[in-house]
């Protein structure tokens, strides 16, 4: 049998070192805005390339069924512009894969939404592009980055930033966002509930 267990506890130390150094306020903002656009009523897109995209899929499902579960009352109204394969094969297919995103954003973002943009390297051109349009529109832009953070985290309102240039440890990372972010909204507000019932 291989022993693996000195190349697993390097990653898992590698791990809990970034783990350390997130920025706590920088998250808490990001955190705020999901909640705030909910409570506007906006719609939350989320987006991303392979395992991004897995994310970015993963975080519709727990906003709009863990979170409400966890809460009941209002639901988050949350679309991931990577499950559309039809969609996003089709505008790759007649224009480019870099207006895969941003063709679904146009003609429906309005200002009331949240735009959620994952990317690893923080440089993926179709996930820029979309986060692009969202600014020029005036909707907020979560950037979920790794690596410098790229393009993307530049352009960001929030961020939810891994600082470390390591894909997998990033992607990671950026799944323990997502439900890091179910888990606190519906700790806070089912906590806020009690309080108001008391």
């Amino acid at each position: 049998m291989i022993d693996f267990k000195p190349n697993i506890h390097k990653y898992i130390e590698a791990e809990i070192e970034v783990l350390r150094k997130l920025d706590l306020d920088e998250l808490n903002a990001a955190v705020n805005a999901i909640l705030e656009a909910r409570n506007r009523g906006g719609t939350i897109y989320t987006m991303g390339n392979g395992g991004s995209a897995a994310t970015a899929s993963h975080m519709v499902c727990d906003l709009a069924k863990g979170t409400s579960e966890l809460i009941g009352g209002l639901r988050f109204h949350v679309v991931c512009l990577s499950d559309n394969i039809p969609m996003v094969t089709a505008v790759a297919n007649d224009f480019c894969y870099e207006d895969a995103f941003v063709y679904q954003l146009q003609g429906q973002l309005k200002p009331e939404d949240l735009v959620i943009a994952i990317s690893g390297s923080g440089s993926s051109e179709n996930v820029v592009r979309a986060a692009k349009y969202a600014k020029e529109l005036g909707v907020p832009v979560i950037g979920i980055t790794g690596y410098s953070g790229g393009k993307l985290y530049a352009l960001a309102d929030y961020r939810m930033h891994v600082r470390i240039d390591d894909m997998q440890i990033a992607e990671d990372i950026h799944m323990m966002f997502d439900h890091m972010t179910m888990r606190v909204i519906g700790e806070n507000e089912r906590e806020a509930g009690k309080t108001k019932n008391m």
